[in-house]
Order: C-alpha cells, then structure tokens, then sequence
C-alpha cells in the first residue's frame, strides 16, 4: 500500500508548481521594459535580450549547471543505493531532498529572469530545445511499447531489449532534456511559456520522485505525455499560427493509436474516442479544407519513424554487440 506521505508529498509538490506557474505573472511588469528584436521566423527565438550580458550569460549557463549536476547527481545516488530503495511504497529520503531541490531552482529562476532575464537561447538553436523534448517522448513509446503495444495494442514486443537498456539508462537523458529545456527560456508570461513551465515543473517532479511507486504510476506518466497536446496547441494559438490542428490532432493521432491502450479501457471505451477523434477531423476539417488533412499526419509519421530507427538501433546493439560491452 503506498505511503501516504507519499501521496501527501506528490500533491503537495503539484500545487506548489500550479502556484509557481502563476507567480510568474508578478514578472510582468518588469519583463515589460524589455524591448525584443523583431520576430524573423521559425528558428528565431523572440524572448531574449536584444544585446547579451555577461551576467545574463554567467547566470544562465552556471545555474543550469549546477541544476544539471544536482538532477544526475541524485540519479547517480539512487542507482548507487539501489538496494535501499526497494520499497517503491514509500517516501524516500532521495525523494524529499529531490522536491527541495527541484522547487530550490525554481526560485533560483525566477530570480534569474528577473534581475537577468536570458536564458540559454541566446547561445543555443530554438530548434535544440525542441528536439530535446521530442526525443524524451520517443523514449517513453519505446519503453512503453512492450506494455502497451504501439499500434491499438500490439507490434510492441521487439522493443522489449531496448525497454531493458533504456530503463537503466533514461533518466540521465530525461534529466538533460528537461533540465536544458527548463533554463532555455526565460520566466516570461505568455500562455505558451506558463503552460510550458508548469509542464516542465511536473517533468521535474517526476525526476524527483524516482524510486517512488508514482514515477511509473500509469495516470500520472500518460498525463505527463498527453500534456504536450495541450502546450503545443497554446503555444500554436499564442503565436497566431493556424496550423494547431496538426499539434492537437497529430499528438491525439497517438493517444488513439498508441498511448490509450494499455489502461485496461473497453473496446467500447477506445472506440468511443476513436469515433470522437474521427468525428472532430471531420467538423474541423470541412471548414478548413481537405486538402490540409496532411497535417494531422506529419507528428505521427516522424515520432513513430524515431521509434523505429532510435528503437532498431538500440535493439541491434544489444543484439550484436561485443561480448566485453555486456
């Protein structure tokens, strides 16, 4: 039966980071003397100073270093004492020095912002905060897969070595990509940084709960991966864009072929959404034209191409590799 210290600490962790998200907006009205550059395209990033500082730099890149080093630092400790934290029922000391840390840096980033304000993408590609999420959530198809399947259930089982590799070796990869993505943007208020911040406090909730039962809680890691539908459809909407229908009908493409099945829902539950599903492409896609039915493929097509090529690999090197690497 799990701790209820446990479940005390996770809800309490989860409303401290609803309340830090909104904190956010006491920023604006220093963040509003801030004058940006004019937006040039898609590999632009807007929120960032117009003329980089020294301090701006230092700050960034030195405390994303030390919250780099304190996220593996604690996995590194976990897997070292491995044999202590057994009991997945309860509240680790691990964890409790996790959450502190966690909402620690929170507040070492918001004052960061304040004071500084850039993060790392005055040094760094839009582009390569984007991937790094992109391939965090390839990485959980691949591991889910020998559970859940990959497509309405099955054609999962070849991934099993490569769920083998990757669960002794992912949250080294997680904590990077989360904790890069985290100190990339600075604490601005738009909806697409708030929810983007509240996405990545929960990301950092989940890496501070490590060893714990809820860090492969089946809800809480499927609303960790379906919470990505909803920040790219705001930062679409936020920026004017009008293709938000491929984020929101391309990442929901994979909930109803992929991510749905798995939680022991009927066939006429997943029916039921998949009728939903086919019933919104058709009322949004009459008015929008049929000939953009395209997008809602495009996010589909490359994530499962990542799993394939990032999942074959994996399983060819476990299969053909050198006895001295076993």
């Amino acid at each position: 039966m799990t701790d209820k210290r446990l479940m005390t600490a996770f809800w309490i962790a989860c409303c401290v980071a609803f309340l830090g998200t909104w904190s956010i907006l006491l920023l604006e009205p220093l963040l509003s003397r801030i004058e940006h550059l004019p937006d040039t395209g898609a590999a632009w990033y807007y929120w960032k100073l117009p003329e980089q500082t020294t301090m701006g730099r230092l700050t960034a890149w030195g405390f994303y270093a030390l919250h780099q080093m304190f996220f593996w630092g604690l996995i590194w400790w976990g897997q070292k004492h491995r044999d202590a934290l057994r009991n997945r029922n309860s509240l680790h000391p691990l964890n409790v020095v996790g959450l502190f840390g966690m909402l620690g840096f929170g507040a070492l980033h918001y004052l960061q912002t304040a004071v500084w304000y850039d993060g790392l993408a005055q040094d760094t590609s839009v582009f390569s905060s984007q991937l790094s999420v992109i391939f965090l959530l390839i990485m959980v198809l691949i591991i889910e897969a020998p559970r859940r399947g990959l497509v309405f259930g099955y054609g999962g089982g070849w991934l099993k070595s490569a769920r083998e590799g990757l669960i002794r070796t992912h949250g080294y990869y997680f904590a990077w990509a989360v904790t890069y993505t985290y100190w990339f943007h600075p604490m601005e208020t738009t909806w697409g940084h708030l929810l983007g911040f509240f996405y990545t406090f929960l990301l950092m909730i989940q890496g501070a709960l490590a060893f714990a039962k809820m860090h492969t809680n089946r809800w809480w890691t499927l609303t960790l991966e379906v919470s990505v539908l909803i920040h790219g459809v705001t930062v679409a909407l936020v920026a004017g864009q009008e293709f938000w229908p491929m984020f929101f009908f391309g990442f929901a493409a994979i909930f109803i072929v992929t991510q749905m099945h798995g939680l022991g829902w009927s066939r006429l539950v997943r029916g039921l959404i998949l009728l939903a599903f086919v019933g919104g492409v058709v009322a949004v896609y009459s008015e929008r034209g049929w000939a953009n039915l395209n997008e809602i493929a495009r996010i589909p097509v490359i994530d499962y191409l990542l799993v394939v090529i990032v999942g074959g690999a994996i399983v060819a090197w476990k299969r053909f590799r050198p006895k001295s690497a076993a």
